[in-house]
């Protein structure tokens, strides 16, 4: 085999293999720059192509017609002029499909003179694109062709002999197994498309699914003998534009080197992030040059794959992990290729480059996703055909979109897997739906080919026809109708955005998914009576991609709201030293791939997360607080979950460190491409650890594991093995990693505590949030007076969290920065119970403490206002909130916290903390008056509670149900 394999593989060698990157994606196209380097990387590696087809570069795909300015020109012109010097082919693609009309002369004429245009610049490789289309002609166009890929086939064949016969591609329409109507084999568009297209055209494939997991041999074969040619891939493994939390830093897997002489080619379209896609790309060139597979032939005698090996027994996935040494060169082994570009990719992070714009995901917001039923072996790909059709259900959870309607045996199959139908559900709700708006006309549009260093993005009227096609079929999807056809949602684009994405302009930003506006502390308004934190919104929208866009290089120094964020180099030997401790090590990368892997895969130390705090959580009983006379906890027991609880602070740790150190990198760019994730990721590492802190307390009772199951999670049955199996798009779980690990955390329907906006500028500002301890008091009791502007008494702080702290500090939890508490979310399991408990053991000696005869009229408002409750405190609990929401919360940060998940993730973790002691709704009571309290609150998920308790106004109360 290695034999066969190896004289085959010599097209690698001769020019016969095409290899490297394909710029596909929807969201900001790469700039110049990022362009030119990746030209000098596939040299350094041995690739030789790039496909130049950004699909939000406006003059690609929305304005296809258009004719590049004197400027663009000199711009694209200087990018061909670069991949030709550094010996890579430049195929400049063009996507007219969403408007052209095949019949007309006067288009195919336009299609003509652009290309001309181009091939004036010195291109010599061209490429037509018609993926992500309605496969459905004009009725001019109906008059003169037969079919769809008649029509295709016509102009693509003109063009390319007009062209003089140049390297060209051609992406049809149905360009995965699943797309394929009726299929591969029967499919009318593919088998017209290999009989009629010029043989020296060559035709790009993504695979069984939009985004596979495996290519086979046979599935090669059998799209090879359709299309009578070997395919060109256009792999997806890593493209990450349809889910907003992922970013792929895993290696190139999944593909046996077998393939290669069975392939005319590999071009990988990556994330949206360039700098992110070195390990994508790296590990390609590494896997084109091998011909035997490394993970098969290792384990012929052995029953269990290397791969599954590495997944489930090795504890800290690549860190420690030894590549077998049988492994010689021409073998690839993703592993062993992920160890070669961590070593590579180091040197990426002390390149000193600077970074223009704010932290941004390179990509449009999507419409919510589409739940889809998890069902093993049906196709739940949306059919091209219009007769197709999609159902509606409802719940009472969320809107639900339509679901693509399949055949009766799958219906039957659905019916007895309704737990992994919730699965696609649970995963849907990651990104909400409410507040979704179709697009208008008018969106911005980006340009990559008036700048170096940056892509401008202006706003325009969009073509009427594309502007039209992507509002109507939006606006029919939200309609909810019992039947619609499917071609009305114009399908998931092969760049696996799973929404309808015609326009060019996308979507506009959805602020109650991605814009929650920055909360900050505004104690200027507070009346003082609630002591919660309050919220001003920030109206300045950060400009991206624009002329305002800030330039960070890397010795920059920003101070923000009192942050060092970004700290200077200096000449002495303690800080040479410190220096050499921010440096990023291959520790630190194998971690940063093992928490964002692949689309149907966790990295070893992600998995080990998952596993680590589900054991804890389950196993919480052993430390539980024992009362007198219960038999003791089994000291052994208590060993290993204070062992394994240390274990998970330690991989906290290292998330915290590897943050830190990000921040700290030269390469600035880089840093602004990965911040964002793992900024999100160190967050939710950082609650979890919170949550296994307070259970390590042992205060929660005995049937605690009845209310902490929540929903479906990692661990529920089906959830891994319909993730891993590949038999999804992995836009069906969304959120990768990140997700998984939130979803662990006991809060029902607390998705919106997740939604926040990264900082615009990098921070190493590290909060941790734990539980409350007495030797806290004196902080807590600070932070309370400074945010209630106190300064003569601590009446104020006696009234809004002395009786929490005294009589339930067991549900209590404190932020801290690096040097003290900075915020605190205290509660009450019970407030019918805690309030009688203030009546005997509080309000006596706050009387006390407090007299009437104190009070004076220089005595600030609320200071009297709170001796008053004192003397005048009624115990009694409207019977409506102690059936529905019986506890009691309050929160407050200090205003130098500008880090918006902090809050929320606070509030997550005294949520857990409840509901681990069997309460299912909270309530916070606040003055009318202070409205910015009330909408802070109703940021963090609380309603009004209706009907009012207090008829009069005066006070409101805010309930969340989790």
């Amino acid at each position: 085999m290695a034999e066969t394999n190896g004289s085959a593989n010599l097209n690698t060698k001769n020019g016969n293999f095409i290899c490297g990157v394909v710029e596909g994606f929807y969201g900001r196209p790469w700039t110049t720059e990022q362009r030119k380097d990746l030209f000098r990387k596939l040299k350094k590696w041995g690739m030789d192509s790039y496909v130049y087809a950004p699909k939000d570069d406006y003059k690609h795909r929305a304005y296809w017609r258009d004719l590049y300015t004197v400027e663009e020109a000199e711009h694209l012109t200087g990018l061909i002029t670069a991949a030709r010097e550094s010996g890579i082919i430049f195929y400049y693609a063009l996507s007219p499909g969403l408007d052209i009309t095949y019949s007309s002369v006067k288009e195919v004429t336009a299609l003509k003179r652009k290309l001309e245009q181009v091939n004036q610049f010195g291109c010599q490789a061209f490429a037509l694109l018609f993926d992500d289309i309605e496969p459905e002609m004009s009725e001019a166009d109906k008059e003169v062709f037969q079919s769809f890929a008649h029509a295709q086939v016509s102009v693509t064949n003109d063009t390319f002999q007009h062209l003089g016969q140049p390297r060209f591609l051609l992406c049809p329409t149905q360009y995965c197994a699943t797309r394929a109507v009726p299929n591969v084999s029967s499919s009318e568009y593919l088998n017209t498309l290999g009989s009629k297209l010029a043989q020296e055209i060559d035709i790009m494939w993504t695979g069984p699914k939009v985004i596979s997991r495996l290519l086979t041999v046979e599935s090669i074969e059998e799209i090879t003998e359709i299309l009578r040619r070997p395919p060109v891939i256009w792999d997806n493994l890593h493209a990450n534009d349809y889910d907003q939390k992922r970013v792929f830093l895993g290696p190139y897997s999944g593909r046996s080197p077998d393939l290669i002489p069975k392939l005319r080619g590999v071009l990988t379209n990556p994330n949206c992030e360039y700098g992110a896609n070195f390990i994508a790309i790296h590990t390609l060139a590494q896997w084109s040059r091998c011909n035997v597979d490394g993970k098969r032939d290792l384990t012929l005698n052995d029953t269990v794959s290397a791969d599954i090996k590495l997944e489930t027994e090795t504890e800290d996935g690549v860190v420690g992990e030894d590549v077998p040494s049988t492994l010689s060169p021409n073998m690839y082994h993703p592993r062993r290729a992920l160890k070669n570009a961590i070593n590579e990719w180091l040197a990426e992070f002390r390149k000193k480059r600077n970074a223009f714009g704010v932290i941004a995901k390179p990509q449009p917001c999507v419409v919510p996703t589409i739940p889809m039923p998890i069902v093993p072996s049906v196709n739940t790909c949306m059919s091209l055909t219009s007769s197709t059709t999609t159902t509606t259900t409802s719940t009472s959870a969320a809107p639900v979109a339509p679901v693509p309607a399949v055949t009766a045996a799958a219906v039957a199959a659905i019916s007895t897997n309704n737990h992994l139908q919730a699965l696609a559900e649970v995963c849907s709700s990651v990104m909400g739906t409410e507040n979704f708006t179709p697009p208008p006309g008018v969106g911005p549009v980006m340009n990559s080919l008036v700048s170096d260093t940056k892509v401008v993005s202006e706003a325009v009227t969009l073509p009427s026809v594309v502007a039209g096609a992507v509002a109507g079929a939006v606006a029919e999807v939200l309609a909810g109708a019992t039947t619609l056809p499917i071609t009305a949602v114009s399908i998931e684009p092969m760049e696996c955005n799973t929404t309808p994405t015609d326009s060019p302009a996308h979507l506009p930003k959805m602020p109650s998914l991605q814009e929650d506006e920055t909360m900050v502390e505004n104690t200027s308004t507070s009346s003082g009576a609630s002591g919660s934190m309050q919220v001003e919104l920030d109206t300045q929208p950060p400009a991206v991609n624009g002329s305002q866009m800030m330039v960070e290089s890397p010795g920059d120094n920003h101070q923000t709201d009192g942050q060092d964020c970004i700290v200077k180099e200096r000449d002495d030997d303690s800080t040479n030293m410190r220096d050499a401790d921010r440096q990023l090590t291959f520790e630190d990368i194998s971690l940063l791939c093992d928490l964002f892997y692949l689309p149907f895969e966790h990295g070893g130390q992600g998995v080990q997360l998952l596993q680590e705090f589900n054991w804890l959580k389950s196993n919480a009983q052993i430390v539980m607080h024992k009362s007198k006379g219960e038999e003791a906890n089994n000291k052994s027991d208590v060993e290993e979950w204070n062992t394994r609880a240390a274990k998970f602070n330690e991989i906290c740790s290292a998330v915290n460190r590897l943050l830190e150190r990000l921040t700290y990198c030269s390469n600035r760019e880089l840093l602004y491409d990965l911040y964002p994730y793992v900024w999100d990721m160190r967050g939710v590492v950082s609650l979890l650890n919170s949550y296994i802190k307070w259970l390590a307390l042992g205060r929660f009772p005995a049937s605690m594991a009845s209310f902490t199951q929540g929903t479906y999670t990692w661990f529920s049955n089906g959830w891994k093995e319909t993730f891993m199996s590949g038999d999804q798009e992995p836009w069906v779980f969304r959120g990768g990693l990140t997700a998984d690990l939130q979803r662990l955390i006991p809060v029902d329907s607390g998705n919106d505590l997740f939604v926040y906006k990264a900082p615009e500028v990098p921070s190493n500002k590290i909060y941790t949030i734990r539980p409350y301890l007495s030797s806290d008091e004196e902080k807590v009791y600070a932070v309370c007076n400074q945010m209630n502007k106190c300064s003569s008494t601590s009446a104020v702080a006696d009234r809004l969290i002395g009786d929490l702290l005294t009589l339930s500090p067991e549900l209590c939890m404190v932020v801290e920065d690096e040097t003290t508490i900075v915020g605190y979310a205290l509660t009450a399991l019970n407030l019918r119970t805690h309030n009688q408990k203030l009546a005997v053991a509080w309000i006596p000696e706050m009387q006390q403490k407090y007299p009437l005869e104190g009070l004076t009229n220089e005595m600030p408002q609320n200071e009297r206002e709170a001796i008053q409750y004192f003397h005048n405190f009624v115990p009694d609990v409207p019977e409506q909130l102690n059936r529905q929401h019986p506890s009691k919360i309050t929160c407050g940060v200090l205003p130098i916290v500008s880090d918006q998940s902090v809050p929320k993730r606070l509030i997550t973790c005294v949520l857990a903390a409840l509901r681990a002691n069997g309460s299912f709704g909270v309530h916070a009571t606040m003055p009318a008056v202070e409205k910015e309290t009330r909408e802070f609150y109703v940021r963090l998920g609380f309603v009004e509670l209706s009907p009012p308790l207090d008829d009069s106004c005066i006070t409101v109360t805010m309930c969340r149900s989790f």
